[in-house]
């Protein structure tokens, strides 16, 4: 276990009488990328939200870079090393592109201005976006967003990051940037975990693929495997 930096075990959460996870288990080594895909309302947001208690498990475990998620002490700590993109952006709309990638540096990394903005420049650049520091994002497009939130994630030195269909709000033109900031990602070893609908990304980026539905594993392979030789119906 100490070699895996995500433990899920038998993990359950309902929302009254709705079972959006049902007994999911699932293991990421440190560099792994793991993509999670399946039919809306199959649960896979939830569980991406579960790994960092956005959403209380009713029952299993959670551990994170060795710490239980379900028993910490200090949640805010675990949720430091895990970097988390949304489908909508979450952006500051009053904050410039700069400023959204500072602010959480500053309060939570404890950096100084200077040294938040000089990473904040650096990720911009490494997102293929460098001109936008002073960019509202009502000034940006939807794919300028979403880029602007990863660098905003990736500025805190994540140990982990979770994409949570993150070009699923984009138009169609807009989702080879983002994808190919993902993929550039993964070829640096980022650890990550995606929830995605995009069949391309994952044949080139993950290491193992979990097809979800009705909260539950239907199949887990390679993406060569799944994609060429499935063992299940549903797949």
């Amino acid at each position: 276990m100490s070699e895996l930096i995500i433990v899920v075990e038998h993990v359950y959460k309902s929302f009254g009488h709705v079972k959006a996870v049902v007994d999911f288990s699932m293991e990421v080594a440190p560099g792994e990328v793991v993509v999670i895909i399946g039919p809306s309302g199959g649960g896979k947001s939830t569980l991406l939200r579960c790994v960092n208690n956005l959403e209380p498990i009713d029952r299993g475990r959670i551990i994170v870079d060795g710490v239980s998620v379900t028993d910490a002490p200090n949640i805010n700590e675990i949720r430091a090393e895990i970097g988390m993109v949304f489908q909508l952006f979450n952006l500051f709309p009053h904050l410039t592109a700069l400023e959204n990638i500072t602010l959480a540096q500053r309060i939570v990394r404890k950096r100084s201005q200077e040294e938040a903005e000089a990473i904040a420049r650096e990720q911009l650049a490494k997102v293929g976006i460098p001109e936008k520091w002073d960019s509202y994002p009502s000034q940006l497009s939807g794919g300028q967003q979403q880029r602007v939130a990863i660098a905003r994630a990736l500025a805190m030195n994540p140990k982990i990051m979770l994409f949570d269909e993150p070009t699923s709000a984009l138009d169609p033109e807009m989702i080879k940037g983002v994808l190919d900031v993902m993929l550039d990602l993964a070829k640096e070893g980022m650890t990550m975990v995606v929830v995605s609908h995009e069949m391309g990304f994952v044949k080139a980026a993950a290491d193992r693929v979990i097809i979800m539905d009705y909260g539950s594993i239907v199949e887990e392979d390679t993406p060569e495997e799944l994609f060429t030789a499935p063992k299940e119906e549903r797949t």
